[in-house]
């Protein structure tokens, strides 16, 4: 049914369904949302807060800048600055656009005291990164300047790292299956071979004993979790390992959406402490985890891999609503309301806007379409089409609504489903 949508790739396919764009004023690699886009990323937004919120998340925000000091503390500017866009004078200081959010999740975890009893400590925001990207690798939502990404951050003790980690997994495998995703493969990014550690010329920060470390216990998390792996030596971030997890792209190109990482390097950067249960200060380790990624390459993927038919939960337009003639426009701007105050995206394809085949072909890419007739009307009932085009029998307005309200929100529709199997 979809084949007209499915041939193209993100950048054809999401420009031509109204979800993005971009102008040469605002500048290469800074593209723009329109609203059926911003209404993809506002579900993903919502959806990632209340998973995180339920794994004991606590969620945070912070500045996108920082004085350059903060990322020479971290490492960023020694390591990275090439991939940072320059400094900008402000009041007689440097300051920089942030190219990671860790620095920041640092700080706000040094600015309290801490005791054992609170870790593991998990931090996470959604919040705007920049990076200084050569234009020519530059494209649609999947290589951008600006990006907004699902980040954070765990601080733990050195024996609670390996099930913080594994549990990240968890979540990221879930959101894959709840967006209708999946991974291509699963790699662990290691330092180069001949790394040097610790020297100011090398790539790398730390020393070669607490990387070891790192990758040991990422290792165990890969061969726990029972998924196939390749080792990638050279690929680890500056600051330590990680587990990439690999998506394709329509053209068959890889590329990382999501990714665990273990960090000994920032913890004693900033300084970190807790109190330990012997009464003496310790330093924790932190994990960083991002569960979707940035959202620009997260809608990206889910354009390509869905051809513009998105879950229900994340379609623009969930329902539509189409009155046969104007006798019924009135019941259909009711049924429109009703559905909005039920959290759903609805339209209404008005009567006058062409025969009932057309309207129902133009809205084919919603999931519910809401047919209403003369015999729908003097019930008080819904006859509703899905995209498949199967027919549902005709139910009263409120069920038929609430019913898609369910289907329409991806934690509750999975947790009675996961209660329907325990009880068979």
């Amino acid at each position: 049914m979809f084949e007209e949508f499915t041939m193209y790739d993100h950048r054809k396919l999401g420009r031509e369904l109204g979800l993005f764009d971009s102008d040469p004023l605002i500048g290469a690699g800074l593209p723009y949302w329109l609203p059926a886009g911003a209404a993809i990323r506002q579900a993903l937004e919502r959806y990632i807060a209340d998973v995180e919120r339920r794994a004991g998340y606590q969620q945070v925000y912070s500045p996108v800048i920082g004085k350059r000091e903060l990322y020479e503390i971290s490492g960023h500017w020694s390591k990275y600055s090439d991939d940072m866009f320059p400094p900008m004078e402000v009041g007689g200081e440097e300051v920089v656009l942030r190219p990671s959010l860790c620095p920041h999740h640092a700080l706000m975890y040094r600015s309290r005291s801490h005791s054992y009893r609170e870790l593991p400590l998990r931090m996470s925001e959604l919040g705007g990164q920049y990076r200084s990207e050569l234009s020519g690798v530059l494209g649609g939502l999947t290589r951008v300047r600006a990006m907004q990404l699902n980040d954070g951050h765990i601080f733990c003790q050195l024996e609670q790292v390996a099930d913080e980690a594994l549990a990240a997994l968890e979540l990221i495998k879930q959101a894959h299956r709840d967006m209708g995703i999946s991974a291509s493969g699963y790699v662990l990014s290691l330092p180069a071979v001949d790394a040097r550690f610790g020297d100011p010329s090398s790539k790398y920060v730390g020393d070669a004993e607490s990387w070891a470390l790192a990758a040991d216990l990422l290792r165990e998390v890969l061969v726990k979790a029972g998924l196939p792996f390749e080792e990638a030596p050279g690929e680890a971030a500056f600051y330590g390992p990680k587990i990439d997890i690999q998506i394709e792209d329509s053209a068959g190109r890889e590329s990382t959406l999501s990714t665990i990482q273990v960090d000994f390097h920032q913890p004693a950067a900033f300084g970190l402490e807790y109190m330990g249960a012997d009464g003496n200060k310790h330093r924790p380790v932190m994990i960083h985890r991002a569960i979707v990624g940035s959202i620009e390459r997260a809608v990206a993927q889910l354009i390509e891999v869905h051809g513009g038919a998105f879950p229900a939960w994340l379609a623009p337009v969930q329902l539509v609503v189409l009155p046969i003639s104007e006798a019924e426009e009135k019941l259909a701007s009711e049924v429109a309301r009703r559905a909005v105050d039920r959290g759903l995206r609805v339209e209404i394809a008005h009567a006058d806007e062409g025969s009932l085949g057309a309207r129902v072909h133009e809205n084919r890419l919603a999931p519910y379409q809401a047919v209403i007739g003369a015999r729908e009307a003097a019930a008080g009932a819904l006859a509703l089409r899905l995209r498949d085009g199967k027919k549902l029998p005709s139910a009263p307005i409120g069920q038929s609504l609430d019913e898609i309200a369910l289907a329409c929100d991806p934690i509750r529709s999975a947790r009675l489903e996961l209660a329907d199997q325990v009880g068979d």
